[in-house]
């Protein structure tokens, strides 16, 4: 028997639950193959990121746990955080 989906025909937003995932290995050179929606971090630590909108930046000591950042690429260089997935 299919699984149902009562939420099909709802068309996704930002407070929307996830429903693509993929795990990050942090990279100098390469984008993401999407533009996340959020970002689970499994072990905390500094996570050098591109963002949206173009800006590179360090989130230092990013605790474990989701957080809601576009996010393009995650930067090897800079990064201690471990563990990640992106969603969108």
């Amino acid at each position: 028997m299919p699984i149902l989906d009562d939420f099909k025909g709802y068309s996704p937003s930002m407070q929307s639950p996830v429903t693509h995932a993929v795990g990050i290995t942090a990279d100098d050179t390469a984008d993401l193959g999407h533009l996340t929606r959020a970002l689970y971090v499994g072990t905390g630590g500094d996570v050098r990121v591109t963002i949206a909108g173009g800006s590179t930046v360090t989130f230092v000591n990013m605790v474990q746990g989701w957080h809601p950042i576009r996010v393009s690429r995650v930067w090897a260089t800079g990064t201690t955080a471990d563990h990640m997935v992106g969603c969108w």
